[in-house]
Formats: C-alpha cells, structure tokens, sequence
C-alpha cells in the first residue's frame, strides 16, 4: 500500500504546474471549510480552549496580583496588574494548544484513512500540508480573539489599533507553533503516543518563557532556567504577540519567529515525504526479518 501510494505520489508530482490559481484556491478552500466543519461539530473543542486560559486570568492571576509585580518594561509605559501581563501569554497558551490539537487530528485522519486521501492528491505535497496548517491557525484566531473579548470585560484592554496590529503576530506565532505540532505528528506513529508526547512539549515551552514572568525576574532566581527562555521560541511568540497588543513591533521576536517557522514546516514537509515513508518501511521489515 505504502509503495502504491509512493508511485501514485511520484506519477502525480509532475502535474502540479498545470493547475491554475483558481484550482490551488479551490483546494485550499475545501480544506478550510472541512476544518471549520469539524471545528463546529465539536462545540466542547471551543469552550475548553476558552476555559484552561480563562481560569489561570480570573483565578491564577488574581491570586498571585500582590505577589508578583511587574514593573514598567516595555511595551509597558506604566505599572500594570498581573492579570494585564500574563494576557499575551495566554494567547500564545490557546495557540500552542490548538496547534497541538489540530496536529492530534492530523494522527488520528492518518490512522482512520483520511489523511492517505488527502496526501494523494495530484496537489503538491507542500502545498496540502500548508493549507492544513493554515487552516488550523485560522481556527486559532477565532479561539483568541474570543478570549480577547472576554478579557476587555475584566478590565484588561489595550489600544484599539492593538487589537488589529496583534492580527499579524497571531498569525505567524500560530503558524510556528502549528509547524512545530505539525512535524510531531509526523514522527509519532499511534495516536495514544502523540496524546502523551503534547504534554511534554506543552507545559516545558509555556513555563519556560515569559509568559507568566518578565524574563529579569528568571534571570535573578535562575540564570540558568534564564537561558533556557532565551532558547525556547515560544518567549518570542510571546513577546511579538505582547508588543503587537500594544502597537509596536518586537523586531528581533518577529525574525526569531519567522526563522523556526521555516524550519519547522520545512522538516514537517520532508518528514511527510512518501518517499521517506516508504524507506523507512523497508528499514523495519528488514530489521523484522
């Protein structure tokens, strides 16, 4: 099966450049409606990726607001409440996890048959596995912004053109963070495997961050665990998403961003290779004999 899926993805590669805009449109559309299909059927999928980051601002951040101060960094001009600085963090928390989630459903549709009918497409491989994540992130924005909403109600607002100019940092911080899901799922082969590995990815790149502390807080308890953040990409989508929020653009978090984005789905592209699928195969029925 696998070696008839490789031949019929190598008969189609060539046939790609025929394709018109209009088909490479009409194919990306078809993969953002099955999504958001999906997406719907599954009300509890939003209200659970409402909950987790809800209850860490009206309970986690009213809890520790006399404990940990913040104290005027940028992009901040003033003194700000703890519930205030954690937001950003929060919406890379909906990101990294629907990220996550869309790559599980990515494991699951491969287990079920669903992906194999996706990846056989006359489409180049790239491009299906681009949409894919596209399609996620836009599920991720939905998900963000209705937190936003919720928020400017317990008193944490930013400037109005804030909630336009974030639009951009979601977008490429949920891009990264869907890639890194992405390739994850290529490399784990049982969906109880992936279900087990999202926690040890998860929790680690949200803790280790700025997301819950300014990063000169870490570094006078822990250099250490300090160099650890500046190592993590998700402080960087953090940070781009925490300066966008207030209109001004982290230069050096948008290149960071960018950059492990690129690399990320490059690997994710290679590693859904089905020429790679196919070798790798070969290898474990050699080994078996």
């Amino acid at each position: 099966m696998t070696g008839a899926i490789g031949t019929l993805g190598g008969a189609t590669a060539g046939k790609w450049k025929g394709f018109t805009p209009i088909q490479y449109l009409v194919c990306l559309k078809g993969i953002l409606l099955r999504e958001w299909l999906r997406y719907l059927s599954q009300k509890e999928r939003f209200v659970s990726s409402l909950v987790r980051p809800l209850l860490w601002l009206f309970i986690f951040a009213a809890g520790f607001r006399q404990v940990l101060g913040v104290s005027i960094i940028p992009p901040y001009e003033t003194y700000v409440l703890y519930e205030v600085y954690i937001t950003p963090g929060l919406c890379g928390m909906i990101l990294l996890f629907s990220g996550m989630q869309s790559s599980l459903s990515m494991v699951y549709d491969r287990e079920m048959g669903n992906m194999r009918i996706l990846l056989v497409s006359p489409f180049p491989r790239w491009y299906l596995l681009v949409s894919k994540l596209l399609a996620g992130v836009a599920v991720s924005l939905l998900q963000v912004y209705a937190f936003l909403a919720i928020a400017w109600f317990w008193d944490v607002k930013a400037p109005i053109a804030g909630y336009f100019i974030i639009l951009p940092a979601l977008f490429f911080s949920g891009l990264m963070l869907g890639a890194l899901g992405m390739l994850l799922s290529s490399l784990v082969k049982q969906l109880e495997n992936f279900a087990g590995i999202m926690n040890f990815v998860i929790f680690p790149m949200y803790f280790a961050s700025s997301a819950l502390y300014p990063l000169w807080r870490v570094q006078e308890a822990s250099p250490l665990l300090h160099k650890i953040c500046l190592l993590n990409p998700f402080t960087y989508a953090v940070e781009l998403i925490r300066f966008a929020f207030y209109a001004r653009i982290e230069w050096t978090s948008l290149a960071v961003v960018l950059a492990v984005t690129l690399a990320l789905l490059g690997g994710a592209i290679l590693a859904y290779n089905p020429a790679r699928g196919l070798t790798v195969r070969k290898q474990e029925m050699g080994a078996s004999q």
